[in-house]
């Protein structure tokens, strides 16, 4: 119902813009308000933690390592090349073809970068790093189900996807003092109002702590 009601207003939206209709009868249909549930995809750093420890294949760790430490969309780290990968120090950075064909360039702490590069071993140069099993990259598939084994194995729920552990990354972050345009740019959120749903999603302070009961 809801989703039925959001496309006829985009749908009458659009058709008054480029002349179809003389008014916007989508205007006056109402759509339902749909709940935030963000925060029930939010896991504890523990958790987040827990699965990629848990994790016994070297090349699967590494995959939540880097979905986790570099905030990435599983589109992006199915993506990743070894000539996206550069040294910075001890520590390195990932340029990542992201949503709506745009490039950024994620760094990566010297823990991620040192589980990272020592997966390469005799890679060619054009490799994709997160391999299949027959050749080529990784898809998109084959990473929700290492990702379903993973919390499976360390009791999470079912519904924990890859998507959480950007969530995760996007929460923790800022649960340690990340600035939140820093955040939103590692992220490639268009607007920092993105970002910010996070910060609602967990917050630090209530004025319930004030009350007696």
């Amino acid at each position: 119902m809801v989703l039925a009601a959001s496309a006829l207003r985009r749908l009458s939206t659009f058709a008054q813009e480029f002349g179809f209709l003389r008014f916007n009868i989508g205007a006056a249909v109402r759509v339902p308000p749909i709940k935030n549930t963000l925060a029930e995809r939010i896991m504890s750093e523990v958790d987040a933690l827990l699965m990629i420890r848990q994790e016994p294949a070297l090349q699967n760790r590494v995959l939540l390592t880097v979905l986790y430490g570099g905030g990435l969309r599983i589109s992006e780290v199915c993506g990743v090349r070894w000539p996206d990968l550069t040294n910075l120090d001890e520590a390195g950075q990932a340029t990542v073809f992201g949503k709506g064909g745009k490039t950024r360039v994620v760094l990566l702490s010297p823990a991620t970068w040192k589980v990272l590069t020592a997966l390469r071993g005799e890679a060619t140069a054009d490799a994709p790093v997160f391999r299949s099993r027959k050749s080529g990259a990784l898809d998109p598939s084959a990473v929700h189900r290492i990702v379903k084994a993973a919390a499976a194995r360390a009791g999470l729920q079912t519904a924990v996807s890859a998507h959480w552990l950007r969530h995760a990354h996007a929460s923790h972050s800022l649960d340690r003092g990340a600035p939140i345009h820093l955040v939103q740019a590692t992220l490639g959120h268009a607007s920092v109002a993105t970002t910010g749903r996070y910060l609602h999603a967990r917050p630090s302070e209530s004025s319930a702590r004030f009350l007696g009961v």
